[in-house]
């Protein structure tokens, strides 16, 4: 717990450092632990940042009000639509990541900027780095700053931290953006999130975890943590997966026998 209390010291003195931040919030478990940290050392000075957009689930939005009015953050809430305001998002190329960070981002810093705010913060961490993240080079670009990255913290020591503290999120599920479910290639629709969404809160309220629908055209293969695969397959086998999705104008649906695997539409992705 040294090392974790250590970097806790680092990532308050960064912030204490900014005199004033932005913070880019999302209500997952990364950006809530940082604007918590942030306002508890700069009160007043610290300004959440969320944008509404059609790739984010709905609840997360509702989520960061709430967050932000229970602890008296001052909470700015912009709509973003990546399908409509950037180019080639729709399409999805392989560094969809990118093109989406790089817009999004830069209307946070021009709302800081709008506000004499020099500094805006993320919740990118260590293990980021380690994986196919695009979008970690328009931040870089744009001058964010990532705060837990630069203090050591893993996705681990942020949700010990997150215990600590007493905040909801230490132990809530990653929820990357519903286009993280679609294919590289493979044009992103509004209707097709819209269903993805339905899906994976359908499932969530049966209580399955790590849920991931994977859309392929028509079809989808779900992904549920591996210890759930059993009893979704008997879901499958009794008929009830399948008619729920087809309900939602899915032609087919599929049980990944893998189990949830982070960034699995990634594999082959450089």
């Amino acid at each position: 717990m040294e090392g974790l209390q250590h970097k806790f010291d680092l990532l308050k003195e960064a912030l204490i450092g900014y005199g004033r931040v932005a913070v880019a919030f999302s209500a997952g478990v990364d950006s809530t632990l940082l604007l918590k940290v942030a306002y508890d050392v700069l009160g007043e000075n610290v300004l959440a940042v969320t944008a509404s957009m059609p790739v984010s689930p709905t609840a997360e939005q509702g989520e960061a009000a709430a967050f932000c009015r229970l602890e008296g953050v001052e909470h700015v809430v912009y709509p973003f639509d990546q399908l409509s305001d950037v180019p080639g998002f729709s399409e999805n190329p392989e560094n969809r990541c990118y093109l989406c960070k790089r817009a999004l981002f830069a209307r946070v810093v021009s709302l800081a900027q709008e506000r004499g705010i020099a500094h805006v913060a993320d919740g990118t961490n260590v293990d980021d780095m380690a994986v196919y993240r695009p979008g970690v080079k328009a931040l870089e670009e744009l001058g964010v700053e990532s705060p837990l990255r630069d203090a050591g913290f893993t996705k681990d020591d942020i949700r010990a931290l997150s215990r600590q503290l007493g905040l909801p999120t230490w132990d809530k599920p990653s929820a990357p953006c519903l286009a993280t479910r679609f294919p590289y290639g493979a044009r992103i629709e509004p209707e097709m999130l819209r269903r993805i969404e339905a899906a994976e809160l359908h499932l969530t309220q049966k209580g399955f975890s790590d849920v991931r629908v994977r859309v392929f055209g028509g079809n989808v293969r779900v992904e549920v943590s591996q210890t759930q695969v059993p009893s979704l397959m008997q879901l499958d086998a009794e008929g009830e997966l399948s008619a729920f999705m087809t309900g939602l104008g899915f032609d087919s649906v599929s049980v990944d026998p893998l189990g949830y695997r982070s960034g699995s539409m990634d594999e082959g992705a450089s």
